[in-house]
Parts: structure tokens; sequence; C-alpha cells
């Protein structure tokens, strides 16, 4: 089995930055990409970002992109997600992922292996 769990998240103000942690633990071999989804009340969750085990493939999702950045560090089995220059539309539920195949894929049906959720919130 393989637990995920977020942390980081939290109340900050538009144009502000947080950075998200996420620490996989368990059988931690049968994870590859690794992933960052987001649900804010009332809409369907949605990909952020994502990149494989090397960081040598990274996608991310277009409202993103420029503000974000998704890290990993193997050696201790976590996943970064740096947020930048926050919005009021960044404000949800921010969820990590796990997979056990290698391409960072944007569908969630693909994930393997979810975090319990960290919420986020930037006020306007």
């Amino acid at each position: 089995q393989v637990q995920l769990v977020e942390s980081g998240g939290g109340l900050v103000q538009a144009g502000g930055s947080l950075r998200l942690s996420c620490v996989a633990s368990g059988r931690t071999a049968s994870i590859d990409a690794m992933g960052w989804f987001r649900q804010a009340p009332g809409k369907e969750r949605e990909f952020v970002a994502a990149t494989t085990r090397g960081g040598g493939t990274i996608n991310y999702s277009d409202s993103v992109k420029g503000r974000f950045t998704i890290s990993r560090d193997n050696a201790k089995n976590t996943v970064y997600l740096q947020m930048n220059t926050l919005k009021s539309e960044d404000t949800a539920v921010y969820y990590c992922a796990g997979k056990a195949g290698r391409f960072p894929t944007t569908l969630s049906a693909r994930y393997d292996y979810w975090g319990q959720g960290t919420q986020v919130t930037v006020s306007s």
C-alpha cells in the first residue's frame, strides 16, 4: 500500500505564494509519475501539474503555467508544488496523486494513489 499526505495549504492574499508538500510512504517503489490536482467548490477535480520520477517530463495546466512549479525529491519521497502569484480562482482543495506508470498524464483516472487533500484559500 501507498499513503500520500499533503501539507502546506492555508490562507493567503492574492499575489502571494504557498508551497505544498506531499510525502509518500509505504510501497513507494511502486510510484513513478506524481502530480497535483485541485477541486474547487461545485467544480470537478482538475489537473494542475505532474512530473516523472526524474523530472524529465513535466506537464502543467494552462491556468497555472508560469506561476506554479512542481518538483520532486526522491530521496525524501516528496513532491512539491510551489505556487506563486496566487489568484482567487486558485482557491481549492489540492490533492497529491501518484501512479505506477511513467507518463505524467493529466487524466485523474490514471492515478492509482491519492492523498486526502489540503485546502488553499486565496483572498482577493
